[in-house]
């Protein structure tokens, strides 16, 4: 009967020490930094500075950043992406996002859905993304970025 009533008070102890602030927990000012990390993403874009706006982005090779069908590894092929689509702040335009979700995964992990908009470039378009986000050393940054694009209406042609 001993062992029975040492195990329930350690069950007891370790609940309340992982529920009550034994644990990290997913914060308010987790959730500002990154919203305030997106937005200096936005900032950054919108003054062509591509290299301030992948420091949103973890530096790593194994980050992920999928779209228009094809998956680029690593912060530096993600860049290099960016810099052949945008070569100047003309070709950027001026971008735009909308959060609609933010799913918390944990104390060092997010999952963000989104609406992103280019506009006043001949490149403009729209989309959804999800950002996958991790606390790390250095703040709280992307480690995956799936991003699509709205297609765009056909040009009706005149009738004959």
């Amino acid at each position: 009967m001993f062992i029975g009533t040492q195990r329930s008070l350690l069950g007891i102890a370790l609940f309340f020490a992982f529920t009550a602030g034994g644990c990290p927990t997913f914060s308010d000012a987790d959730r500002a930094a990154i919203e305030a990390s997106l937005e200096a993403q936005r900032q950054a874009w919108n003054r062509g500075d591509l290299e301030a706006f992948m420091a949103g982005y973890a530096q790593r090779p194994d980050i992920l950043f999928t779209s228009g069908g094809k998956v680029r590894r690593g912060h530096a092929q993600t860049l290099e992406m960016y810099r052949k689509s945008y070569p100047n702040k003309d070709a950027m335009g001026e971008l735009a996002f909308e959060v609609l979700e933010l799913q918390v995964l944990g104390p060092k992990g997010a999952v963000m859905l989104g609406r992103w908009a280019v506009t006043k470039t001949p490149k403009e378009g729209s989309g959804l993304f999800t950002l996958v986000w991790q606390k790390t050393a250095s703040g709280w940054k992307v480690i995956h970025d799936h991003t699509s694009a709205e297609r765009k209406p056909e040009k009706a042609t005149p009738s004959e």
